[in-house]
């Protein structure tokens, strides 16, 4: 995989960076891209792959590209050094499998009846992003612990 800055917009409260990603797969398939990292967090403006990515593929994209992005805006992914952050670095691993998506479950409809977004309860209580968070809500409503979303109209 090859990362390479694009350009950096830089104001009072830090910096937006875009870059340009481009990952190469031995079959000769490739994806190219332009992601954003601003504020710690990945975001994928654009896509181009050759053969076209699946859903999930797509999906998983920004997850294939987050480490090497932010290696190369020099931000890291994992602390150097955990005692000098303090108590909020004692985060607990989330459980995976039945256990996490029934977890998961339970912060979701907790936060529904107090009224508060049940993505950011997730969110907060696993330590993960929202689009992790969004991919373990999911695995719990195929798991059957929550219901289906109704369709907009």
């Amino acid at each position: 995989m090859s990362v390479w800055p694009a350009w950096e917009v830089r104001d009072g409260a830090g910096a937006t960076a875009w870059f340009g990603v481009r990952l190469e797969f031995g079959d000769g398939a490739h994806v190219d891209a332009i992601a954003v990292v601003s504020e710690g967090c990945v975001s994928i403006e654009d896509v181009r792959a050759e053969p076209a990515l699946s859903l999930d593929d797509l999906t998983a994209l920004a997850d294939w590209i987050e480490a090497p992005l932010f290696d190369a805006c020099g931000i890291g992914t994992e602390p150097a050094d955990s005692e000098d952050l303090g108590p909020s670095a004692d985060r607990t691993v989330w459980p995976g499998g039945v256990e996490g998506q029934w977890l998961v479950a339970q912060k979701y409809r907790a936060a529904q009846e107090e009224g508060v977004d049940p993505v950011l309860a997730v969110m907060s209580a696993t330590g993960h992003g929202r689009r992790k968070s969004l991919r373990l809500i999911g695995q719990a409503r195929d798991a059957g612990f929550l219901t289906r979303r109704r369709a907009r109209r």
